[in-house]
C-alpha cells in the first residue's frame, strides 16, 4: 500500500495542476476524494490491512487526504482569479465593481416619524427620550392612575416585577422631561411602546408613539387645537377637517380624542372610517392638575397640553396601508413600494 500511495501523491498532483477549469477541479476531487474516490477506498481498505501496519499507513492516508485537499483549494482559488484559464483572461482587481441591483430604504415607520418629528420642530419643540424598560411609578402613578386602573393589570401590561414594566406609553417621557427641565417648555417624545395584545390587522403588542407636551402660563385648549390643526395641515398635505370629541384619560383634564375627516371617503362614509365620515389619529387635553403636583410644579401658577398618536396609525392613514402586521414583517415587496416615496 505504500507504493500505491507514493503512486496517489504524484498522479494526484498531476491531475490536479492539469485541471484548467473549475469543472474539472471539481471532477479530480471527486476522482480523489469522493465517495467513491480511490484515497476514500484506501481508508476502507485499511480493516484489511495488519493491525501491526494499520496505524502507519492510516496516518499517511490522511497525510496524503490533507495534502491534495490544499493542492485542490489553491487551484480553485488560482483559477477564481484568471490564473491558468485557458481562455488567458485574468481578472483585474483595479476595475470598480458592479453596484449592487438594488439598495436599502428607510423603513417607513422610521421615514414617518423623521417627518413628525421635523414638524414639530418647526414649531419649535424639542425632542426628549426615555428608558423602554420603565418603573410602574413614571408610568402609571405620577400619570394619575389610580391603583384599580385596568390599563395597570397583567392583561394590557407586560411586567418585569411588581415595580418594572415595559412602557405603555410614551407618557413617562413627560415626567421625567418636567422633572428636571423647569416651564416654560414644548417638547415631543417619539419612542417604541409595548402592550399585551393579540396581533391582528389594527393592533400589535409592539408599536410606535410620538407624545407632545407644552407647558407655559395661560395655555389653553385653543393653543391645543391650533397646534393639532397645523400638524394634520402639514402632514397630510392639505386642510383636512378636525373634530375634538370628548373623552376620559387619567393624565389630562379636560380629555378629548381627536378625528380627522377620513381620507378614503372624504367625510361621505365608507368600511375604512367605519360609515363615519371621521377617523381618529390621536388623543389629548389639558395637563391633569395631580401630574402636576407629582413633578413638582405649582398647578395655579402654569397650565399645558399633551397630545398622543400612533406613529403606525398615522403611517397607515397616510399611505392606506389596511393592516399594520404589513409594517413589521419585513416583507420586501411590500417595503420596496416606498423607495424614492419617503
Amino acid at each position: 500500500m505504500k507504493e500505491t500511495i507514493n503512486r496517489l501523491r504524484s498522479q494526484g498532483a498531476v491531475l490536479i495542476e492539469a485541471a484548467d477549469t473549475p469543472a474539472l477541479v471539481e471532477a479530480a476531487r471527486v476522482s480523489l476524494l469522493g465517495r467513491k474516490g480511490e484515497i476514500t477506498s484506501l481508508l476502507r481498505g485499511l480493516k484489511d490491512v495488519d493491525p501491526q501496519d494499520r496505524p502507519a499507513l492510516g496516518a499517511d492516508l490522511n497525510l496524503l487526504k490533507t495534502e491534495l485537499a490544499a493542492l485542490l483549494d489553491e487551484r480553485s482559488s488560482a483559477l477564481a482569479v484568471g490564473q491558468g484559464s485557458s481562455s488567458g483572461v485574468e481578472l483585474d482587481l483595479s476595475l470598480p465593481g458592479k453596484p449592487p441591483v438594488g439598495t436599502g430604504t428607510t423603513h417607513p415607520l422610521l421615514s414617518v416619524m423623521e417627518s413628525v418629528c421635523d414638524i414639530f420642530y418647526g414649531m419649535g419643540f424639542t425632542r426628549s427620550d426615555g428608558p423602554e424598560v420603565e418603573l410602574d411609578y413614571y408610568n402609571f402613578t405620577a400619570l394619575n392612575f389610580p391603583d384599580d386602573h385596568p390599563a395597570r393589570d397583567i392583561q394590557d401590561t407586560f411586567y418585569i416585577n411588581d415595580q418594572v414594566c415595559l412602557r405603555t406609553q410614551t407618557s413617562p417621557v413627560q415626567v421625567r422631561t418636567m422633572e428636571r427641565t423647569e416651564p416654560p417648555l414644548a417638547s415631543i417624545f417619539p419612542g417604541r411602546v409595548y402592550r399585551n395584545e393579540n396581533a391582528d390587522a389594527s393592533h400589535s403588542s409592539e408599536f410606535f408613539q410620538i407624545e407632545g407636551l407644552v407647558v407655559d402660563k395661560a395655555i389653553s385648549m385653543a393653543d391645543l387645537k391650533d397646534t393639532v390643526d397645523t400638524f394634520v395641515r402639514l402632514f397630510f398635505g392639505a386642510a383636512e377637517p378636525t373634530r375634538f370629541r370628548p373623552h376620559f384619560f387619567p393624565f389630562t383634564e379636560p380629555s378629548v380624542e381627536v378625528d380627522m375627516q377620513c381620507v378614503a371617503c372624504r367625510g361621505a362614509g365608507c368600511g375604512i372610517c367605519g360609515q363615519t365620515g371621521w377617523l381618529e389619529i390621536m388623543g389629548a387635553g389639558m395637563v391633569h392638575p395631580n401630574v402636576f403636583k407629582a413633578v413638582g410644579y405649582p398647578d395655579d401658577a402654569y397650565t399645558g397640553f399633551a397630545f398622543g398618536m400612533g406613529i403606525d396609525r398615522i403611517a397607515m392613514l397616510k399611505y392606506g396601508i389596511g393592516d399594520i402586521r404589513l409594517l413589521y414583517e419585513n416583507d420586501l415587496r411590500f417595503l420596496n413600494q416606498f423607495r424614492g416615496v419617503l
